[in-house]
């Protein structure tokens, strides 16, 4: 796992996601990369997906309001003009989070470090300010 922290901008996967976001002028990336995780079909959650889930799912709670403490400076820009996030994308975005703290690779990869505790906090704080 390209990590070097517990945020969920803190990965190589989410980075490089932003890069899709960047090329959209509406939420399809974002649409995107929650559908991945939220797809009912997929067997199981791999952890390049989930970064990209909790980075898109940072962006809607940064559209509703209520973004991290810190957001690249590429997020920032993205979303100043955009709508708020309708009430269909905040619910699949919540699924979305229940999803990769539920049984998925990125999970198990974090559990195996120190920092699972302080990592599985800030998806938790993810979940709150998405409410």
């Amino acid at each position: 796992m390209g990590a070097w922290g517990y945020g969920n901008f803190e990965n190589d996967d989410a980075l490089d996601w932003i890069y899709e976001l960047e090329e959209a002028s509406d939420t399809s990336a974002i649409v995107a990369a929650l559908a991945r995780v939220t797809d009912e079909s997929a067997d199981y959650l791999e952890a390049p997906e989930c970064c990209n889930a909790l980075a898109a799912a940072e962006v809607v709670a940064a559209l509703n309001g209520k973004a991290a403490s810190s957001l690249p400076d590429e997020v920032t820009t993205w979303i100043k003009g955009k709508a708020k996030p309708e009430s269909a994308l905040l619910a699949m975005t919540k699924r979305a989070v229940g999803a990769v703290l539920g049984d998925s690779e990125l999970k198990e990869l974090w559990e195996e470090t120190e920092h699972y505790d302080v990592w599985r906090q800030t998806v938790e704080d993810l979940k709150v300010r998405l409410s």
